[in-house]
């Protein structure tokens, strides 16, 4: 083997080194800047060991953690017209589409599956904050639309998880026709004497928490999760008056009758399938 071809192999092998350890092997906790060990983190469901922040995760790691295993159906996408408006700002909104789903490998913002929480059937919904901050167009709403239809049809409960900056600017007004849109949608959920539960998660804001995040049976929060239909600055200079340091948080909420609880992302399993039971066989009864 000649001097160029030893020199080839051992930079080939020092940089798939440099791949796997770089950017894998450590995790930077965005609540209290400690150096986490993926795989620790992985194993703590995405919460800090630390200081239990909890990290953003997306539909397929909600899914995993919530159904029981090997149970659960991810739901086709609704199809919808992708650039109504022909919105262009820096970039045309369907470059912003194409660059989102590389990102994510998800359609949109919105994904729901069908399937059983301790033995229970139910319908998630997740919203994805990593597709476009989690904005709310159109194949959000109509994929929030069709999780209820399937809720309905499996007649089992509804459970969305909230995760989203607001209504989606690049469609305008057919963005903000979703709040109306969804709202007839739990309608029809409790016409048909089925139960709606939202989770919120950081961060939930805009058209989505003044639409379907508030609009729960039950109101979950995960612990410090940001909740706000307008932000702190606007508000502060609006009224003139220095607002508490937790304002639109979790506990915030929690403590001024917002939401029912705030509950850890290990204890959400279990309160989920608590709540099925006690709330479905409720309805049952009725």
């Amino acid at each position: 083997m000649s001097w160029i071809s030893r020199v080839r192999n051992a930079l080939a092998n020092v940089t798939t080194r440099t791949d796997e350890t770089t950017d894998n092997l450590w995790h930077k906790c965005k609540g209290c800047g400690t150096m986490v060990f993926t795989k620790e983190l992985e194993q703590n469901l995405y919460v800090c060991p630390h200081c239990e922040h909890h990290e953003r995760i997306g539909p397929k790691l909600r899914f995993d953690y919530l159904f029981d295993a090997e149970s659960y159906t991810v739901l086709p996408s609704s199809k919808v017209a992708e650039d109504p408006l022909k919105f262009r700002d820096q970039k045309a909104y369907p470059a912003r589409l194409k660059a989102a789903r590389t990102a994510t490998g998800e359609q949109d913002a919105f994904l729901n599956a069908s399937g059983t929480i301790l033995g229970r059937k139910a319908v998630i919904g997740v919203q994805d904050f990593a597709f476009m901050g989690g904005s709310m167009g159109q194949a959000v709403g109509e994929a929030f639309i069709a999780g209820v239809e399937a809720a309905i049809g499996a007649h089992a409960p509804y459970i969305v998880f909230t995760a989203s900056g607001g209504a989606r600017m690049q469609e305008g007004i057919l963005s903000l026709m979703q709040m109306p849109r969804t709202t007839v949608a739990i309608e029809m959920l409790h016409d048909a004497g089925l139960p709606y539960i939202v989770v919120l998660t950081d961060p939930t804001s805009g058209g989505v928490m003044a639409a379907y995040a508030m609009l729960g049976d039950v109101q979950i929060a995960e612990p410090r999760a940001t909740l706000a239909f307008t932000g702190r600055r606007v508000i502060e200079n609006t009224i003139r008056e220095k607002l508490p340091d937790d304002f639109q948080t979790s506990e915030y909420y929690r403590e001024h009758g917002l939401v029912d609880m705030v509950t850890h992302r290990k204890e959400l399993r279990e309160t989920l399938g608590q709540l099925i039971g006690l709330l479905c066989a409720e309805k049952a009864a009725a």
